[in-house]
């Protein structure tokens, strides 16, 4: 069976034309059919294979994934996993690209992955660098054939005659089709501009700054593939890759965009999901405060408050025990409190802190005892115990924070440079009432302070795996007394203390917080508009400063008067690089002729972008009144009422504040009573727009 269905475009179905991809795609389609049969089993196989311990269990687990991973791809994609084809200028053999890499048993290559180098003509060729190409085919799958192509020349006189040339090329045809509820595969139609940004390098900050429609969602996200694919640095247990998007419609919206390239290991996520109080923390109502708990300083002042519990007494103890009393002076607390690895968690460093107590408790013995037997008694000592837990208690991260907003001398004594009005601001009836401006500071303070019941835990692993290492050397004991065998195997249970190894075996770690990090670089998509605040919870989980930085100044909410570089370095920054995307490819000239002049009014430097299309529909004004019959005349595709929440989403038609609009496109976007909105809010409503934009006065409804 043919790969090809032009019945649309019958000229493009000349044998000259398609011969040589069909030739190429039943090749692909033996080779599939092989993979997916030798994938499957090798699947099989390892999930059959004992689990092991440690390193050799995480590295199964890989395997399995990766296997996985593959195999749902090729399932998902069949013949389409076919991007376009390369013809050479000097006459080599055609090149065909892929979301995947492809050989036939024999080794040849049938697709090379859009990520290697091998691919980057592909994308970045243009006519004025062809890159070695004398054309570029790309082709429109639909149900696994393809209905169209569209062929480039790059080199016109290297060129022969088997190529259909279009008006249009694939990715511009591509932009009046019709959107639908989540985004659109777009990886076969990434353009020059787009991909020099996907495949930067990763270090430092890079800061992508473009405005409506510049594809900077289609950046961020083909380059959080890319960077996990070529760099060494970020892949598989070495931190991976983090994705920050603005807000849960937006991150629904885009969900199956990783998948779609291969790649299941990034973790994506809003703000508000980095902590469990996100999903009810509330808007803050206040500007002033919202402002105060908006700066980086606000968040500094978790440390002080921290370091108050880490201050070791002044005062000396005696401490009783059976075999002799013995003197905890204030110089021996300022030993053990300084133990603590820097760095360590509070409360995780609590169990640091204490052996070095009992350390220096049983060298001051003078009493003829087994230091073990010392340290037991010790730890039943209620008088001591108690003393510890007074001088480094375990802290709650909300109790903590929820002190700073409820008892003003700690809040004077951790954030000295806030004035008395501040900390009357910042004071409030309940202080675990918390906002989004609140989630910032929680977070420091949850890095700072680690589990509160990580020592319980921990104690209580190694009293398990005590009792069952004693459980097993009884075991072990038995098999040796009773082994009659002439080579008394049994005795060879001693030698690699098997006994600690099967007790080791019932031991089971925690689950991981997948959001906490480290991870070795994070995304940034609607970056504009974090707080100062905000930036130090994604550098908290970011050591490297490995970022992208996706935005548009002037589609900040809250105002963005100083450059990126300006903002960046004041959060902690140090290595910054900056790119712009300045065309256009989303949103028709009838609507960014209507948006311009909105936005330059408010921020006349604002990076408004050039449209390269035009919907041939104007831009409609009208009353609330008519809304009904502009929804009804919309027969295709997507809209979106921004301004309305009364309307009630439908499967077509979405109701939305123009804060969480953004990030999305839709065909046709309704305005209800913009005027009534920021000149940011109404730029960033009037360009969601992919064909119309209707803006309706509110007169209606009073």
């Amino acid at each position: 069976m043919t790969a090809f269905a032009l019945d649309a475009h019958p000229t493009k179905a000349a044998p000259a034309l398609v011969t040589t991809d069909e030739l190429h795609f039943a090749a692909m389609a033996a080779s599939l059919e092989h993979s997916i049969a030798d994938l499957t089993e090798r699947l099989d196989a390892e999930r059959r294979a004992p689990g092991g311990k440690w390193q050799q269990a995480l590295e199964r687990d890989q395997e399995v994934h990766r296997l996985t991973t593959r195999l749902r791809t090729l399932r998902r994609f069949s013949l389409d996993l076919c991007l376009g084809r390369m013809v050479w200028a000097d006459g080599s053999e055609p090149v065909y690209v892929g979301r995947l890499g492809l050989t036939d048993r024999t080794g040849r290559r049938l697709l090379v992955d859009w990520r290697s180098p091998a691919a980057e003509p592909f994308f970045a060729a243009t006519p004025a660098d062809p890159m070695g190409l004398a054309s570029r085919r790309r082709y429109r799958w639909t149900g696994g054939r393809v209905t169209d192509y569209w062929d480039e020349v790059l080199t016109p006189g290297a060129l022969d005659s088997d190529v259909a040339l279009d008006d249009d090329s694939a990715f511009i045809a591509s932009l009046g089709s019709s959107r639908e509820p989540r985004m659109r595969d777009v990886l076969g139609t990434i353009q020059a501009d787009q991909d020099a940004i996907i495949r930067a390098s990763s270090r430092g900050a890079l800061v992508v700054d473009g405005g409506p429609g510049t594809g900077k969602t289609v950046v961020a996200l083909h380059r959080s593939a890319y960077l996990l694919y070529a760099d060494p640095r970020l892949g598989a247990g070495r931190g991976g890759v983090l994705f920050v998007g603005p807000h849960r419609p937006y991150l629904r919206y885009v969900a199956d965009v990783l998948p779609s390239l291969g790649e299941e290991g990034v973790q994506t996520c809003t703000l508000r999901d980095l902590l469990p109080e996100g999903e009810a923390a509330v808007a803050e109502t206040d500007p002033d405060v919202a402002r105060l708990k908006a700066s980086a300083a606000v968040v500094a002042a978790v440390e002080p408050a921290v370091r108050f519990y880490e201050e070791p007494p002044t005062q000396g103890m005696a401490v009783e025990t059976p075999y002799a009393d013995i003197w905890l002076g204030a110089d021996d607390w300022a030993e053990a409190f300084a133990a603590a690895d820097p760095g360590t968690p509070h409360n995780e460093a609590r169990d640091e802190v204490w052996d070095a107590l009992v350390a220096i408790l049983v060298d001051k013995c003078e009493a003829d005892v087994p230091p073990e037997q010392l340290r037991r008694a010790l730890a039943q000592d209620e008088a001591l115990v108690d003393a510890f837990g007074g001088a480094w208690p375990r802290i709650d991260a909300a109790d903590l924070v929820g002190d700073l907003w409820s008892v003003p001398a700690y809040l004077r004594r951790c954030a000295p440079w806030l004035d008395a009005d501040d900390v009357r601001r910042l004071q409030r009836s309940d202080p675990q009432a918390w906002t989004v401006a609140d989630l910032p500071i929680l977070d420091a303070a949850r890095q700072r302070l680690g589990d509160p019941e990580a020592s319980r835990r921990r104690r209580r692993q190694e009293a398990a795996v005590a009792a069952r290492r004693e459980e097993m050397d009884a075991v072990v004991d038995h098999l040796i007394e009773t082994d009659d065998s002439e080579m008394m195997v049994m005795r060879m249970l001693r030698g690699q203390d098997l006994s600690a190894v099967l007790a080791d075996e019932g031991t089971q770690a925690l689950d991981p917080d997948l959001l906490a990090g480290p991870f070795a670089h994070v995304v940034v998509d609607e970056a504009q508009e974090l707080t100062d605040a905000e930036w130090q919870m994604l550098l908290l989980r970011c050591p490297s400063r490995s970022f992208t930085v996706v935005g548009d100044r002037a589609q900040a909410r809250r105002g963005f008067p100083e450059s990126w570089r300006e903002r960046l370095e004041r959060v902690g920054f140090d290595e910054i690089r900056e790119s712009s995307l300045t065309i256009n490819y989303r949103t028709p000239e009838e609507v960014m002729s209507e948006a311009e002049p909105v936005i330059r009014a408010a921020l006349p430097d604002a990076n408004v972008p050039t449209s390269i299309r035009s919907s041939g529909l104007p831009v409609v004004h009208g009353s609330y009144d008519e809304l009904a019959r502009v929804l009804a005349q919309h027969t295709e595709g997507t809209a979106c009422v921004i301004g309305d929440p009364t309307l009630a989403d439908t499967e077509r038609v979405r109701s939305l504040t123009p804060e969480l609009a953004k990030g999305l496109e839709f065909d046709l976007v309704v305005l209800v009573d913009p005027e009534s909105w920021s000149a940011v809010d109404r730029y960033v409503a009037m360009t969601r727009a992919t064909r119309q934009l209707v803006l309706l006065g509110d007169a209606g409804r009073r």
